[in-house]
């Protein structure tokens, strides 16, 4: 994506709205969420993530990739090539095959998802909550040529109601369930969905053992990345496991695929944190970098090239990237904690 295309993409994902008023209403997201008044009729996460995702995804894109997920990386590799070698381990660990179809929860804008459809050979449904990136999905999937191997769909995967009992063959979350307000009951409702016996892989965000919630330094780094990713809360490898057994899956394997025991690797935050640490990270995802294109936006705001507040939005993104780095650096969070499970026959 460049600047034209970032450009265009900014005024379709805002359409005239007060960015600024948006990004200072998201910014109180938490205190809204411990008020006392929180409840059914009062603060609803779902929206907070909907609108995380509705203001930050142009920017997203443009400063990672149409993947919008991390992966482990090699120093051999640019960033793209890393996350496509992650999405082709998902493919074969899920076991696809031609025929089947396959649900993608929370899809974003579809990166993996084309990947599963044109390699795999798999119809695959993908739900999400976000009108923005929904538009963006479908007109990137028609761009592939994909549109009959894949159907979008604006759902909650909260509630999937509008499938039936075992539907799929197959089913993935990529860095999505771990905004769920209540993490057993979003893979209870992918459980119900899936035919018994399928496959299930996800890749969850989460606190390591290294976290100590006594730690006042630990609890601000967790506070900033919920604060920046719009998480509810961190679970815990373990807890992610126990909400999946409590939906009634068989975990077939579960590790942090961002220790490398073997080899070279480059830690999974590095193309947010300087340059030369993989091939062809580009100037717009390091801090350096990241200021430059916020005082860009600045300036392309007056002359009415940038919605105005592109720039709140972009200072938003450069606060989460920091929290990411921090928590990656202090070794207490890792965007990798992957599992496979089987719903049992």
């Amino acid at each position: 994506m460049n600047l034209r295309e970032l450009s265009s993409g900014l005024k379709a994902a805002y359409r005239g709205s007060d960015v600024r008023r948006r990004v200072e209403h998201f910014d109180g997201w938490m205190d809204r969420a411990q008020a006392e008044d929180a409840g059914p009729a009062g603060y609803d996460h779902a929206e907070t993530v909907s609108e995380y995702y509705n203001l930050c995804n142009e920017l997203m894109v443009f400063g990672w990739s149409d993947s919008l997920h991390f992966a482990p990386l090699s120093p051999r590799e640019s960033l793209e090539d890393s996350q496509a070698r992650h999405q082709r381990l998902m493919i074969a660990k899920l076991e696809l095959q031609e025929g089947m179809t396959v649900v993608d929860v929370g899809c974003g804008i579809g990166g993996p998802m084309r990947r599963v459809a044109r390699e795999a050979g798999v119809r695959v449904v993908g739900i999400n909550n976000s009108e923005v990136q929904l538009g963006k999905a479908r007109s990137l999937t028609a761009e592939a040529g994909l549109d009959h191997m894949v159907n979008l769909l604006a759902c909650s995967f909260m509630d999937m109601g509008v499938f039936p009992d075992g539907t799929f063959d197959r089913g993935y979350a990529i860095e999505s369930t771990c905004h769920a307000p209540d993490k057993a009951a979003a893979f209870a409702e992918v459980y119900r969905v899936l035919k018994p016996g399928a496959l299930f892989w996800g890749q969850e965000m989460c606190m390591t053992d290294r976290f100590d919630p006594d730690d006042s330094r630990h609890r601000a780094i967790k506070r900033e990345l919920m604060h920046g990713i719009a998480l509810n809360d961190i679970a815990t490898m373990g807890e992610v496991n126990q909400a999946l057994e409590l939906a009634g899956f068989q975990i077939i394997e579960g590790m942090d695929r961002a220790v490398v025991e073997d080899g070279p690797a480059t830690p999974w935050y590095h193309p947010m944190e300087a340059r030369g640490k993989m091939l062809s990270s580009p100037l717009r995802r390091i801090p350096l970098g990241r200021k430059a294109y916020i005082g860009m936006a600045r300036l392309a705001e007056v002359f009415r090239l940038f919605p105005r507040g592109s720039a709140d939005v972009m200072r938003l993104v450069d606060r989460t990237a920091t929290a990411y780095v921090a928590g990656g650096r202090a070794g207490l969070f890792t965007p990798l904690y992957c599992f496979l499970a089987r719903k049992p026959l």
